[in-house]
């Protein structure tokens, strides 16, 4: 199919090329040959007047045009595939489809396991794969990477659709014979001791982070981590502290010396959402992920 005299067909390719800046790795991506790319870059190259990809050193590098077609490429894509590949119906017991979907630790340790035991392991052919949550989680959503992030609301684009399906608060934990904290903790102790603090892989400020910011808390700490689940164990046995969230602090308590403290000061709850792109809203799987996903959280209580 062509419009205005381009191969709607080399679309693809430019997206492919355009992502992964590497004519094999592009090639292989779209299951054809070295050859048959560099033809269509070619023929890409003449349609728009411009190199596209030029070699810098042993690597592409886009060129201004190119990165001004990066972003609506792939968005024409994502909507084609929206509209186009979608199935009126989905039947989870039938479907050989992989679900991507982006998550922090934090999920995985608590929402995660639920929704899985929720579905029952076997008992569909579909796939899921949990990936890490990236700086800027809405541009997963429109590059097609991602079919579902589970997220704090306050980080959710405003540009997609999106359901909080539960809240978590949050609660300090100490080793249980750390010596100067007793049952009880107050501000000043809170501030005095040092902490174990979670900071994203982006060195994006967390959730409790921003929150401990507006209320002027400053931690004093000695050790961080891209993990919150990590937290309880690089407090255990020492006399850090760490903030987190109530779900994982009592999930370690089971297992670890630690005590789990009321906060001396109000964070407001995590509200935790679920997103998907708007054009994928009357995807009937992603209808179905969406709903099982709801009653996961509604079973965490």
């Amino acid at each position: 199919m062509r419009f205005r005299n381009l191969d709607l067909n080399l679309l693809v390719a430019l997206d492919a090329l355009l992502t992964e800046r590497n004519v094999s790795r592009a090639a292989e991506k779209l299951h054809i040959t070295q050859s048959a790319l560099s033809n269509a870059l070619a023929r890409l190259r003449g349609h728009f007047g411009d190199e596209l990809l030029v070699k810098v050193g042993r690597r592409l590098e886009l060129t201004p045009r190119a990165e001004l077609l990066r972003e609506p490429v792939r968005d024409i894509l994502v909507r084609i595939e929206a509209s186009v590949t979608a199935k009126p119906e989905f039947d989870p017991a039938s479907s050989d489809r992989t679900f991507r979907i982006f998550v922090s630790d934090f999920s995985l340790a608590t929402l995660v396991p639920q929704f899985l035991r929720d579905i029952a392991p076997g008992r569909y052919p579909i796939r899921f794969e949990f990936r890490p949550q990236t700086y800027e989680p809405h541009r997963t959503l429109e590059r097609g990477e991602a079919d579902l992030l589970i997220i704090p609301s306050d980080f959710a684009s405003k540009d997609h659709p999106f359901e909080v399906v539960y809240s978590e608060d949050f609660v300090c934990i100490a080793d249980i014979a750390h010596p100067r904290i007793g049952a009880t903790l107050d501000l000043q102790a809170y501030c005095r001791e040092r902490h174990a603090v979670m900071v994203p892989a982006s060195n994006a400020a967390a959730y409790e982070t921003q929150a401990m910011r507006k209320l002027g808390i400053v931690r004093d700490f000695d050790a961080t981590t891209f993990s919150f689940v990590a937290l309880p164990r690089l407090v255990a046995g020492t006399h850090r502290l760490a903030t987190v969230h109530r779900r994982l602090a009592e999930q370690a308590a089971e297992h670890l010396p630690i005590r789990v403290l009321e906060l001396p000061f109000e964070i407001p709850p995590m509200r935790q959402a679920i997103q998907w792109h708007t054009y994928r809203s009357n995807d009937p799987a992603i209808i179905w992920l969406r709903g099982a996903m709801g009653e996961a959280a509604a079973a965490l209580g």
